[in-house]
């Protein structure tokens, strides 16, 4: 784990370098490219997830879907094919499951995640906005450096989510803001807008006495209204190479969906088999003393239902 994370750094630091040699030499080179795709199967809001998060990524390539779950090798080929050295992967399950494929090609790592409590800009309706193609500023929790798989996650986001400056379709403003936080166990993914907001004379008057701002602004006052998309993940596994390779990390208090549909309908099974038994045995016993079904005598004393309302 420990080599893994310090090859990614690596491989930014090295980005890094040769971006401020090129620019110093007046050209400008992307370093980071994704490619983003689906699987075949996925749903319209996994649709509309991806359109979103391609239209946040003006370094990001959008392509076709891919119609292989099972041979997720041949991605690598695939990003090689459009100069992508990253890949963003959603494999829809069942018409209603989406894992999430992070990857660094072509040597890897590799992460799986399920997605969770998925929200698109479309259905949320927030008042927040920002500039197409601009750079966000990327902030995480300090729960990432707690743990190595922690830190190779976080690494990798700041590889795919990171526009690198002078990225193609790329603006050069920074007006936005995406937070990476956990919680659970699992990594809450939220987009919020910069907002300016001017300040009332009050608020003038206690700047000019002093109190000023952290930004030291005396006519604006910074704030963040929430844009959107809003999801949730949770890791599975880590590996070692690009869609392939020895597992590193796995995730072994994660449940399967599977597993908890099957967990729903037995327990609603066992709920049916425990009634089904408590009839079979008040029936039973009411038998054994002479008892209808109702608790009435079956000698025909005219307090049985059925004689009754016959």
């Amino acid at each position: 784990m420990a080599a893994v994370y310090k090859s990614l750094s690596k491989s930014s630091g090295s980005k890094a370098a040769t971006d401020s040699e090129d620019a110093k030499n007046g050209a400008k080179r992307n370093r980071q490219r994704v490619l983003i795709l689906t699987s075949r199967g996925v749903t319209y809001r996994h649709r509309h997830l991806l359109n979103d998060l391609a239209a946040m990524m003006p370094h990001g390539r959008k392509d076709v879907k891919f119609d292989s779950k099972s041979k997720l090798y041949q991605l690598n080929e695939l990003a090689e094919l459009y100069n992508c050295n990253n890949v963003m992967f959603f494999e829809a399950r069942k018409g209603k499951d989406l894992y999430m494929w992070f990857s660094k090609v072509p040597n890897g790592p590799t992460v799986k995640f399920h997605a969770q409590n998925l929200h698109t800009m479309e259905e949320l309706h927030f008042t927040g906005n920002c500039l197409k193609g601009s750079r966000p500023v990327l902030s995480f929790d300090a729960a990432f450096e707690a743990e190595p798989h922690l830190k190779v996650i976080k690494e990798l986001f700041l590889h795919i989510f990171g526009v690198p400056q002078g990225a193609r379709k790329s603006k050069p403003f920074v007006d936005h803001v995406m937070g990476f936080s956990i919680a659970d166990g699992k990594i809450w993914i939220r987009n919020y807008e910069v907002r300016e907001v001017e300040k009332t004379k009050a608020d003038a008057e206690e700047a000019d006495k002093g109190k000023k701002s952290k930004h030291g602004d005396k006519d604006t006052d910074v704030s963040l209204v929430e844009i959107g998309p809003r999801f949730v993940l949770t890791p599975i596994v880590i590996q070692e190479g690009a869609f392939g390779g020895p597992i590193i990390y796995q995730n072994k208090r994660f449940v399967s969906p599977n597993q908890v549909r099957s967990d729903l309908r037995k327990a609603k099974a066992g709920r049916h088999n425990a009634r089904t038994e408590q009839t079979r045995d008040r029936l039973a016993k009411a038998g054994k003393l002479g008892l209808g079904a109702n608790g009435a005598k079956k000698e025909g004393d005219g307090l049985d239902t059925r004689e009754l309302f016959a």
